[in-house]
């Protein structure tokens, strides 16, 4: 894994198969309470001793394997367990100890949840793709089964967070998988998709 951020180490990009411009990476979060890897990804070979994996869609689960502890949100449970072992499920917004925060924001999927870390040096905004990174830009996904409503209220919910880095499951390959930000920035951003949302447009 290479470290990418501080106390963040990312697997190697894995394209994916119906939108091959798209890599989606899994990250291990170093904490003195246990490490901790977000998302799922095949190149996610040897992640060594984490104390849980949790995802933020049941879509990962298709590239997850069979690694556990896994976690993922209680709606997208059924889903992630035809494809990967669930160890575990949430339902609402939490703390894991006082450092990694799981909220729910439904829209992409009826499970999918975000993940705010805060590592000591940055507040990390971990989204799946729910918001993920085209050509660097922020941009949401709708794709069947999305519930467009619930997704701009939880765009919204993201809006009212503070973080100092996104990171996405997926970003445009051979481009950074994170981006930097600031609370201007990030409103100004989760703001606009959720227009684009509001017009009907699909991303």
């Amino acid at each position: 894994m290479e470290r990418i951020l501080p106390g963040v180490s990312a697997s190697a990009p894995q394209p994916l198969p119906f939108a091959p411009s798209l890599t989606v990476r899994a990250f291990r979060l170093g904490r003195p309470e246990g490490d901790l890897v977000v998302y799922g990804a095949e190149t996610l070979t040897d992640p060594g001793e984490v104390s849980g994996r949790y995802l933020n869609h049941w879509h990962e689960a298709m590239f997850a394997g069979d690694a556990s502890p896994t976690f993922v949100h209680e709606r997208d449970r059924d889903a992630a367990a035809q494809r990967t072992t669930v160890d575990g499920t949430f339902s609402e917004r939490s703390t894991l100890d006082g450092d990694f925060e799981l909220i729910p924001i439904p829209g992409h999927t009826p499970g999918a949840t975000a993940f705010l870390w805060n590592s000591g040096e940055q507040r990390m905004l971990f989204t799946g793709d729910s918001v993920f990174l085209d050509d660097g830009e922020w941009v949401a996904a709708i794709v069947g089964g999305s519930d467009r409503a619930a997704y701009v209220e939880s765009l919204e919910l993201l809006r009212g967070l503070e973080f100092d880095v996104l990171v996405p499951w997926a970003a445009t390959a051979g481009r950074p998988p994170y981006a930097v930000t600031d609370v201007i920035d990030a409103r100004r951003r989760l703001g606009a998709i959720a227009d684009r949302l509001r017009r009907g447009e699909r991303s």
